[in-house]
């Protein structure tokens, strides 16, 4: 009986560290984003959001600052706009309380095209 009980402690113990673990882990949400909807400045509206764990920083489309924070995963508290917002598990949409919505800008690499080197024609010299 005692051995059936340090058991199931044991595994209630093992089960809720890795519940916690993954809990713990949270998207990236640093970048910059677009707004697409209801922005407070004309396009191209491009808004930042920098992340260390679960603080935030953002400074929107129009340029006001705010801190804010993840209250849990998929939702995030603004304290300076007085809102919250949900993210997507992707982190690629950020859509706030008031109907703003943010997508994420994709760094593409630029590629540059290849080096074209002039072709010289030499003509063969002929004696005669």
């Amino acid at each position: 009986m005692k051995a059936s009980l340090l058991g199931l402690v044991g595994a209630a113990f093992v089960l809720g560290a890795s519940l916690t673990a993954a809990s713990a882990q949270v998207v990236n949400l640093t970048g910059q984003f677009r707004c697409v909807q209801l922005c407070s400045a004309p396009p191209p509206s491009v808004a930042y959001l920098t992340q260390a764990d679960w603080e935030l920083r953002l400074v929107n489309e129009a340029g006001f600052t705010s801190r804010a924070w993840i209250d849990y995963p998929g939702h995030i508290r603004v304290v300076g706009w007085n809102e919250g917002a949900f993210y997507s598990a992707d982190g690629m949409t950020i859509q706030f309380d008031n109907g703003t919505v943010w997508q994420r800008l994709i760094d593409v690499p630029a590629f540059a095209p290849p080096i074209r080197r002039p072709y010289r024609y030499y003509p063969l010299a002929t004696n005669g």
